[in-house]
Formats: C-alpha cells, sequence, structure tokens
C-alpha cells in the first residue's frame, strides 16, 4: 500500500542504544526517513531527545573516549552530524548530562539541551508529533 505523507512531525525517544551490527538503529531509521521524505516531498520536523543509555551517543570525542575507554573517537558524530546539517534537532536530557557530570562543553555541536527528557516527549506529543522508539 503506498504511503503518501504532506506533512510529518516525529519525535524519536532515544533511551537506549539498540544496533544492527555496529550500527545505531535509530540513527539509521533517522537517516533513511530524511532521504525518504526529501524523495517524496514531505515536510518534516525531527526531534531525538536523547537520554538514559544511549546519551553516551552525542558526546564529543574527548569525552566518549574517557567514558567508553577508547581512542576512537565518537563513531556516531558523523550521523549526528549529518541530521543536524539537514534540519533535525538532536537533544540531551540534562537530567541523565547531570547523572554523568556533563556540561553542554562535552556534547557534540550543534546539540541542544532540555530539562528532561521525559517532559520533553510528552510536550512534543501534545504538540502533535508522533513518537517512535527503536
Amino acid at each position: 500500500m503506498p504511503v503518501a505523507l504532506k506533512q510529518a512531525k516525529i519525535v524519536f525517544n532515544m533511551d537506549h542504544a539498540a544496533f544492527g551490527g555496529d550500527t545505531p538503529v535509530g540513527l539509521a531509521h533517522m537517516t533513511m526517513m530524511l532521504d525518504r521524505f526529501k524523495q517524496i516531498g514531505t515536510e518534516w520536523k525531527l526531534v531525538a531527545v536523547f537520554h538514559g543509555d544511549a546519551g553516551y551517543m552525542l558526546l564529543n570525542d574527548e569525552t566518549y573516549n574517557a567514558l567508553r575507554k577508547t581512542r576512537t573517537g565518537n563513531p556516531y558524530k558523523g550521523m549526528v552530524e549529518n541530521l543536524i546539517k539537514q534540519g533535525a534537532q538532536i537533544e540531551e536530557c540534562a537530567v541523565t548530562m547531570r547523572g554523568n557530570k556533563w556540561g553542554n562543553e562535552n556534547l557534540l555541536p550543534g546539540v541542544k539541551v532540555n530539562t528532561g527528557a521525559d517532559g520533553r516527549i510528552i510536550q512534543l506529543v501534545q504538540e502533535g508529533y508522533v513518537m517512535l522508539q527503536p
């Protein structure tokens, strides 16, 4: 059945790390979704709210390396930067940040901080966003 969307408002609840191989499912789905919207001419707004166990995916290379005990840098940085460049809003939860002793300086450029993930998701749903959880 063909799916034709003129408009879409989506919030991704990124509260856990889910992978298909080495690829984070949520980031991959966001990328594919935006590519599809571009192909079919859908007007869109996409907000991804990272918190809990997935909060580390938005860390800058230095903080990521220290937390994950590696030297590779944040392997998700390119996907996050590409989504931001396309117009997606990527947010980190301040509660998750506080619990991990992270500050704004520990995040990738362009990442916004909300005061609490659960409240932010509720707010967006009340504004007509559809919540997806990979």
